[in-house]
């Protein structure tokens, strides 16, 4: 099967393909080019080229792509309200706190042809953030772990959290650059539940955090698989499709969810209130649960899908692969962010500030 090998062209090939698009309602042609378009809103090497392509020549709708990195950075965006997004993609506890916020459309699943195609059980764990499956779609999932290099670092280190605070790897632990992603070492250290709105709890994390600054080589987000495929570092908390993706560049490297526990995510689609053509873009929800569509999208994101249409296609050594596909005695260690409350989301923003001032 064709592995994620050209992920390494894939920023010089989306600059060139790729780009933003602000509504102009200036003129009748413009508007016009609108009406048949949909701007989306997604992270960055989440979605095949080819299956836009596909899309607009299958149904004449063209699609603009704006992206983003962080779910925070998302937030700023999609709140600045400068583009009028039809559709986004990002993380579960966003996806929630969209929701909560009124700024969401239900999805009318009723006539999709391919819905079908999607995990009971992926949606059914969607109902942390959407109760009702009424308002998201499941995209991809997985875990949050620990990266590693076997020259450098021994399989029972990365049995615990503790490993990212050890002083023998300074200089060379690659920690996320997404706050509720790097507090969740530190919160499950602690005993502390992931999704802990208690003031004392975070700032526990946070002095934890602060002391294992000096250790670390850089906080990251897409460049993780790139420089620990590259060796320069030992170890990296990272999503599991992306430490599949290092893995298929560097034989050294492996992956461990810590016996701690950690975060199981679930990147959803969601219908924003400022969507101009809500058929369309129910349109082309559907599209992403074909078969075809869904397999594209796995080997170029390789990501755990939630289409079962697509993983049964799959080869054994691909399905048994924990690192892409967990264990259900992992995921049953893990839990799926909540959507931390106004007073929380200030408080934890303000810690990640001082921690990267530090």
């Amino acid at each position: 099967m064709k592995k994620r090998l050209a992920m390494l062209f894939a920023l010089c090939l989306m600059t060139g393909v790729l780009s933003s698009c602000e509504k102009d309602t200036s003129s009748t042609e413009t508007t016009k080019k609108d009406n048949n378009t949909l701007v989306i809103l997604n992270y960055g090497k989440y979605i095949d080229e080819s299956v836009l392509d596909q899309f607009e020549k299958e149904t004449g709708i063209k699609v603009k792509l704006e992206e983003y990195e962080s779910p925070e950075e998302m937030y700023t965006k999609f709140s600045a309200g400068s583009i009028n997004y039809d559709l986004v993609c990002t993380s579960d506890y966003m996806v929630e706190r969209l929701i909560n916020e009124d700024q969401v459309l239900e999805i009318n699943f009723d006539d999709f042809e391919y819905y079908k195609n999607l995990d009971s059980s992926i949606i059914e764990a969607s109902q942390i953030f959407d109760p009702e499956n009424k308002y998201s779609m499941p995209y991809f999932y997985g875990t949050l772990g620990i990266l590693y290099n076997t020259t450098m670092v021994f399989d029972e280190e990365v049995s615990t959290w503790n490993v990212l605070w050890d002083e023998a790897y300074k200089d060379s632990i690659i920690m996320q650059n997404s706050v509720r992603d790097s507090f969740t070492p530190a919160l499950r250290l602690l005993g502390y539940d992931i999704n802990t709105t208690d003031e004392n709890q975070l700032n526990d994390a946070l002095d934890l955090l602060i002391r294992q600054k000096p250790l670390v080589y850089a906080y990251y987000v897409d460049e993780t698989g790139d420089e620990m495929a590259m060796g320069n570092a030992a170890m990296a908390l990272v999503y599991s499709g992306e430490a599949a993706y290092a893995m298929e560049l560097n034989d050294d490297l492996s992956y461990s969810v810590p016996e701690e526990g950690s975060n199981l995510w679930i990147d959803s689609w969601f219908m924003p209130k400022s969507c101009h053509n809500t058929e369309y873009a129910e349109k082309f929800l559907d599209f992403l649960c074909r078969e075809d569509i869904g397999m594209l999208n796995f080997d170029y994101v390789y990501y755990a899908t939630p289409n079962l249409a697509v993983k049964e296609n799959l080869d054994e050594e691909t399905l048994s692969d924990t690192t892409i596909f967990p264990t259900d005695e992992t995921l049953a260690n893990c839990e799926v962010y909540k959507q931390y409350d106004v007073n929380t989301t200030k408080l934890s923003n303000y810690l990640w500030k001082k921690l990267k001032s530090e």
